[in-house]
């Protein structure tokens, strides 16, 4: 018989043997070690025991699910009226669809108990504050295409899927700096400006990436001092280790309204990336819905083939006034 209960501090062991245990994928670091998961994971300043659920035979831990929330809207706090499961992984051997099933339901339960009325499976924007450099790559891609562990529960437990993500990658050895006459325009109108580890906007945004090592791009126009458009960059550690490629992963990306259609996402990126090519990058991630077909024609054009997919899964009728492809996908000039 199995039973469940919540994390406990003599835990991180046994789940790095869980998670080390499970088959080769692209998108899971491996090998991992407890002290890796207290980074990522157990450290957070939001992490709460009762969320991260463990299943046990005869007192040995055999699989784990993580149930957590995302932000309210100004950032300053969680928002448990929606919820999602970042992970679950059962331990090579013990492969039971009964107990898939049994943390999912445990997973699904504890969300509601504080206050969610509508689940996700899947971390993804603005549910990612866990596994970043673990799981996925550039970003957290809800369930990964290779998870199918979690995917086909979600199907058992009536989730529909509510949206799909591109994993895209940028070869820069290849990569060749956009020329035409748009582009010499905007070089004159515009100034090019890095920042290294830039301060966080709010107690969310240091909880998911103020750990992480970041660089932010960014594009002023010289008549007003206004930012036009701006990318931010990270290191994508230790998973990138994992792949044996130095790889920066793009996690954010925004022009200005009325500078889009200009040139402006191209110009920049192309800037940021001959600077991150000369220290040494060799690979460029990104992450965008797959109907974002803005996003996908520009990553198209600057050469990023897709390597990976993920989905995201969602349960309960109760509707936001926002549809999930809305709330979900990056802004992209």
């Amino acid at each position: 018989m199995y039973q469940l209960r919540s994390f406990r501090n003599t835990d991180p062991p046994h789940l790095a043997e869980i998670w080390r245990s499970q088959p080769p994928q692209r998108g899971v670091l491996q090998p991992i070690s407890a002290p890796i998961l207290e980074f990522a994971v157990f450290s957070k300043a939001h992490f709460d025991r009762e969320g991260l659920i463990i299943a046990t035979k005869d007192g040995l831990p055999v699989g784990f699910v993580h149930a957590g929330f995302g932000p309210n809207d100004d950032g300053t706090g969680l928002d448990t009226s929606m919820g999602t499961t970042h992970l679950l992984m059962i331990r090579s051997g013990y492969e039971d669809e009964a107990l898939v099933d049994a943390l999912l339901e445990a997973s699904e339960d504890y969300l509601r108990s504080a206050g969610a009325t509508v689940i996700y499976a899947g971390g993804v924007k603005p549910l990612n504050s866990f596994y970043l450099g673990l799981y996925g790559g550039s970003e957290i891609p809800g369930v990964l295409e290779s998870n199918r562990l979690l995917r086909d529960a979600c199907l058992r437990r009536n989730y529909s899927e509510c949206g799909q993500i591109s994993i895209l990658q940028c070869d820069l050895v290849r990569f060749r700096l956009p020329v035409s006459r748009k582009v010499r325009q905007l070089g004159r109108q515009t100034r090019f400006e890095e920042t290294v580890d830039p301060l966080s906007c709010n107690w969310w945004e240091a909880c998911v990436w103020g750990s992480q090592q970041r660089d932010r791009f960014r594009l002023y126009d010289k008549s007003s001092g206004k930012v036009i458009a701006s990318a931010s960059f990270w290191d994508v550690q230790p998973l990138s280790a994992c792949w044996g490629i130095c790889t920066a992963g793009m996690f954010d990306l925004q022009v200005d309204l009325g500078w889009r259609r200009q040139g402006c996402a191209s110009y920049l990126l192309g800037e940021a990336f001959r600077l991150l090519r000369r220290r040494g990058v060799a690979t460029i991630e990104a992450q965008t819905m797959s109907t974002n077909e803005a996003a996908l024609g520009l990553y198209g054009s600057l050469g990023f083939t897709e390597v990976d997919h993920g989905f995201v899964f969602r349960k309960n009728a109760v509707q936001f006034s926002n549809s999930p492809d809305s709330m979900l996908s990056s802004v992209v000039g």
